[in-house]
């Protein structure tokens, strides 16, 4: 019998040029048939961007609306009415998605297209029984009442997980600072992976997408340096579409927790070999591998000492963030996304009990003048080096 294949689809796009991005969305989109096929019960299509907070396309840090407006005009020319929608980090009320829609060209796209932007803050709980972890979550409303989701993610690097993509994408479900409790929960990496897992069987998004025409490395996902890379990356099935994702990126897929959650589960193997490629052929693609966030570190004394001295030091010696007073616009964001709810404001200005940190860096990820670094022991250095 002849092995079934997953499909990920490779497209160049050297630009945002509406006109080339399109000709590769529409491209990409046509090798989805649950787009032309599946019931319109309502209608109603989500598209489900990356909006990670209040930045301009040029940030590298939120979905490109080129790619958006594309995707919407693609599911409109098929009969869908299409919303645009996530939950951002950080709260989750009308106002602040009017700001993040504005600054990330939602707002124009909505304006082009016709589309409608969604404003819905509501949240409901679901059930989730074949989850491992998260039998039962809140995800945003908006979810529940579509009959299609298309997800849009963008290539980046996450000093958390490594590397974000389309499974990672679906976290934004999940609203406000329910986001922060979450992680809570799930202070580790392979334990945050098992959770957003969890999610994307939930969800099952029909259709997934990468903006990796200009993606992020270092200490991504929103205070790292901007990369281009010249890639649309897209698939059916998410977790094929991530092995690709983290090969292009220099990373073995199975070093990354989603990757290796996935494959135990026994949701996709996690090896290109089992991976059909359509369009431009990966192997062909050269691209540098990404730097690292300073987070992510390779034990060098792997093998050569215990397993719990190994998890002694790594545990001790954490990466923790850095503030910077001086950058500091004394917003709160950090405060509020916190998960441990180490941070309190002092004269305006944000000071954590570093004991207590879980290494999360949400307060990095949310800081929108780049005002916290990642602080690694000169000790951390010598022990582990940048895989």
């Amino acid at each position: 019998m002849e092995k079934i294949m997953e499909e990920v689809i490779l497209k160049k796009c050297n630009s945002y040029d509406y006109k080339e991005v399109e000709t590769a969305v529409f491209s990409g989109m046509e090798h989805c048939s649950a787009l032309k096929t599946k019931e319109k019960k309502t209608g109603k299509a989500l598209i489900k961007v990356n909006l990670l907070k209040k930045n301009e396309p040029e940030d590298a840090v939120t979905t490109h609306p080129a790619v958006v407006e594309a995707a919407v005009r693609y599911l409109q020319k098929l009969g869908w009415n299409v919303i645009i929608g996530d939950s951002p980090g950080g709260p989750f009320y009308k106002k602040r998605l009017e700001e993040i829609y504005k600054a990330s060209g939602m707002a124009k796209v909505a304006e082009a297209t016709g589309c409608e932007l969604n404003y819905d803050i509501n949240s409901v709980e679901v059930k989730n029984e074949k989850a491992e972890k998260l039998k039962s979550m809140k995800i945003i409303r908006v979810v529940t009442e579509v009959d299609l989701i298309v997800s849009i993610a963008k290539f980046k690097t996450h000093c958390m997980m490594s590397y974000t993509g389309g499974v990672k994408n679906l976290f934004g479900v999940i609203p406000g600072l329910t986001k922060a409790e979450y992680h809570f929960k799930m202070h580790t990496a392979e334990n945050f992976a098992d959770h957003l897992v969890d999610i994307c069987e939930y969800v099952r998004p029909d259709f997934t997408m990468i903006d990796a025409i200009e993606g992020m490395e270092g200490n991504g996902p929103s205070s790292g340096t901007s990369r281009h890379v010249g890639l649309l990356l897209a698939a059916e099935n998410p977790y094929a579409l991530d092995t690709v994702g983290t090969y292009i990126m220099g990373m073995d897929p199975l070093t990354v927790p989603t990757v290796q959650s996935a494959k135990r589960r026994g949701l996709f193997s996690g090896e290109l070999a089992d991976i059909k490629i359509a369009g431009d052929d990966v192997k062909t693609i050269p691209i540098v591998p990404f730097k690292r966030p300073d987070s992510i570190k390779k034990s060098l004394i792997s093998g050569l000492v215990p397993r719990k001295v190994e998890e002694f030091f790594i545990k001790s010696l954490r990466p923790k963030p850095i503030f910077h007073h001086e950058k500091c616009i004394s917003c709160g964001d950090c405060l509020r996304g916190c998960p441990a709810k180490i941070i309190e404001m002092k004269n305006g200005k944000p000071v954590a009990n570093l004991e207590k940190c879980i290494s999360c860096f949400c307060c990095q990820e949310l800081c929108p003048e780049k005002a916290i670094d990642i602080k690694v022991h000169w000790l951390h250095k010598l022990l582990f080096g940048n895989t």
